[in-house]
């Protein structure tokens, strides 16, 4: 079941103490002065989505965080054999449900890359057990989409190309801030981005893949899992996932 949607922002009210409205009549003199409630996480607000800049001073923080990309697999064959308006479909239920499952478990849904989602958790709320949160929110990604899968197969047709999903996690210190002069940024780089979208890329459709280090912080829930090792794209040696 989905959680109810905060009343006031979630990460001013952690981060500052400051009880900012979201919703409701109280809301309405914040939404004046343009505060309203952040596009990437509706339980933070637009304020939120820039803390460490007006409250750090900072263009740029490094932070501990965990990075899921989530994938539509065979996303090339259904674009050449579908129309644009059911592709266009497709994915807003991809989008919807994955937005739906990050925020559930307090992650910022900070892009959509064609037929890709990336997902920040630790910013701007924090999180002690933020890798447990971004693989409980792939897992009900997974769930998410298996139940739309009549929906999917409607739009397919006869496509003959079964819609699954493919996601990739990784964590630890990464570069968060606003990147770009002319065209600005909000959005996080660095190795544990780069690694968590080539874990994506080789996960199976319907599969989780995380690294080592999601797996130790992890513990118990992961703790039977055996290292499978991949090659991926960019990287001098084969690096070892394991399934979520």
């Amino acid at each position: 079941m989905a959680r109810q949607q905060s009343l006031i922002c979630k990460g001013c009210w952690q981060q500052m103490h400051v009880p900012i409205p979201l919703r409701g009549a109280l809301s309405v003199p914040f939404r004046v002065v343009g505060l309203r409630p952040s596009r990437m996480n509706p339980n933070t607000c637009t304020f939120c989505e820039l803390m460490f800049k007006r409250v750090m001073k900072a263009t740029k923080i490094t932070i501990d965080a965990t990075i899921l990309f989530a994938d539509v697999r065979a996303y090339t064959s259904l674009s050449q054999s579908l129309s644009a308006t059911a592709m266009g479909d497709l994915l807003d239920i991809f989008y919807d449900e994955c937005a739906g499952a990050i925020w559930e478990y307090d992650g910022l849904l900070n892009k959509t890359i064609g037929d890709a989602v990336m997902a920040v958790f630790n910013f701007p709320i924090r999180q002690e057990n933020h890798a447990r949160q971004a693989l409980l929110a792939a897992r009900d990604i997974q769930r998410r989409c298996a139940a739309r899968k009549a929906e999917f197969a409607e739009l397919t047709g006869d496509a003959g190309v079964e819609v699954g999903v493919g996601i990739g996690i990784h964590c630890g210190e990464l570069s968060f801030g606003e990147f770009g002069r002319t065209h600005r940024d909000l959005t996080a780089i660095g190795t544990v981005v780069n690694t968590a979208s080539r874990a994506q890329s080789v996960a199976a459709s319907g599969e989780i893949l995380v690294t080592a280090a999601v797996c130790q912080r992890v513990g118990d829930d992961l703790r039977d899992r055996i290292a499978k090792p991949y090659e991926l794209k960019g990287f001098d040696r084969p690096l070892e996932l394991y399934l979520g």
